[in-house]
C-alpha cells in the first residue's frame, strides 16, 4: 500500500512539474512573440523616419541647386554688363 501511495504522490509531483513547465514554456513563447512584434514595429518606424529624412534631404538639395543656378545666372549677367560697360568705355576712349 505504501508503494502505491508513494507512486501516486510521485506521479502527482511529476504532473505538477509538467504543468508548470508547460505554463512557463507558453509564457516564454508569448514573451518572445511580443518582443519580435516590438522589434518589427521599431524597424518599421525607423524605415519611415529614414524615408522622411531622405525626402527632406532631397528637397534641401534641390533648393540648394536652384539657389546655385540663380547665383550663377546673376554672376553671368553681372559679368556681361561689366563687359558691355567696358566695351562702351573703350569705344568712347577711342573717339
Amino acid at each position: 500500500m505504501r508503494k502505491i501511495v508513494l507512486a501516486a504522490a510521485a506521479a502527482a509531483g511529476v504532473l505538477a512539474l509538467s504543468a508548470c513547465s508547460n505554463k512557463t514554456e507558453e509564457s516564454a513563447e508569448a514573451t518572445v512573440d511580443a518582443a519580435a512584434s516590438d522589434a518589427a514595429d521599431m524597424a518599421s518606424d525607423a524605415a519611415v523616419s529614414a524615408s522622411d529624412a531622405a525626402g527632406d534631404a532631397m528637397t534641401a538639395a534641390s533648393g540648394a541647386a536652384d539657389a546655385a543656378g540663380d547665383a550663377a545666372a546673376g554672376a553671368a549677367g553681372a559679368a556681361a554688363a561689366a563687359a558691355s560697360d567696358a566695351a562702351v568705355a573703350a569705344s568712347e576712349a577711342a573717339q
